[in-house]
């Protein structure tokens, strides 16, 4: 078996590599990695790395000499970066995911995971958020991931490509920095708690958000492409998440690291971002769970594994 990964040198991609190589050992013979740039070299020789954009004519042809088995879609803008600069989110989120289904049309029908995002559904948000919830971005981010979902089902449904497509929820912990994603202040708190250093938080504590551990993505990751599915089956999963607010975050934070953690806490809201990453409803992923997709046991266990 061979596996392709776009945007492996990313957050969720280097965490998705090191389970298939070190915590969740898979059998390929394979291993593809597309991205820009990767820090350090991959000894496995079973790992190719290719570098530069995973939508390159150059770069696909370079990896199609090992037909996939299972990709992982997992490269894009990242949402407020999408909207600043609109011809780079279409270039690389829209056109990127066009090219890359493309290039996989010929190659015998592999299993593709695509990493969708909760912003397919807008703001404001509904009372409660479940299967029938209908789409409705508001911003260029959460549209062209809508697009891509629409390519993924079209492409399944003529049978050139057996995808599925996760909407991701707010995933914690990315490194500390600068990420092009305005809902980074998520991960910023638990570092900031781990390390007792004061943070201000452009939400209230109030805010209330979906919340799950990048390996608990990663583990949702594979076993979507574990999954099998009937070809008349929906492609397209809304994944189970924690919902909780600030306050029930930082105070998890503080029960697990020291109290002083509360008193490190400030807040200073931002009306407009707060509407838009700071009023999740409730969520119930009820077809995910049904089909085997997890979340994290509680805040607890959430805050531990987001931080390894």
């Amino acid at each position: 078996m061979n596996i392709w990964i776009t945007g492996a040198a990313g957050f969720v991609g280097s965490l998705l590599v090191r389970h298939l190589l070190e915590e969740r050992p898979v059998d390929f013979a394979h291993l593809v990695l597309l991205d820009k740039h990767f820090p350090q070299p991959h000894t496995d020789p079973r790992v190719r790395a290719l570098e530069g954009d995973f939508y390159d004519p150059a770069v696909l042809e370079a990896a199609a000499a090992h037909r996939p088995d299972w990709v992982f879609h997992l490269a894009s803008v990242p949402g407020a970066l999408a909207e600043r600069d609109f011809l780079l989110g279409q270039r690389v989120n829209l056109e990127g995911t066009l090219a890359l289904l493309e290039a996989l049309r010929p190659l015998s029908r592999p299993v593709l995971v695509f990493a969708s995002s909760v912003a397919v559904y807008g703001a404001p948000l509904p009372p409660l958020v479940d299967d029938q919830t209908p789409a409705a971005p508001s911003s260029s981010y959460g549209t062209q991931k809508l697009i891509g979902e629409l390519l993924l089902q079209d492409y399944t449904r003529r049978g050139y490509i057996d995808g599925r497509a996760l909407r991701l929820p707010g995933l914690v912990a990315r490194p500390p920095g600068p990420s092009g994603l305005a809902s980074a202040f998520m991960s910023e708190l638990l570092h900031h708690l781990k390390a007792g250093t004061p943070y201000t938080l452009p939400v209230s504590p109030q805010a209330t958000m979906w919340w799950m551990s990048a390996r608990c993505c990663a583990e949702n990751l594979l076993h979507a492409a574990r999954l099998s599915l009937a070809l008349q089956e929906p492609r397209v999963f809304l994944l189970p998440a924690l919902w909780a607010s600030v306050e029930e975050v930082v105070a998890e934070g503080a029960r697990l690291f020291g109290a002083d953690r509360k008193e490190a806490i400030h807040y200073l809201p931002d009306p407009d971002l707060e509407a838009r990453f700071g009023r999740y409803p409730p969520l119930r992923a009820e077809r995910a769970v049904a089909k085997g997709f997890q979340t994290d046991i509680n805040l607890k266990e959430m805050i531990v594994q987001a931080l390894k």
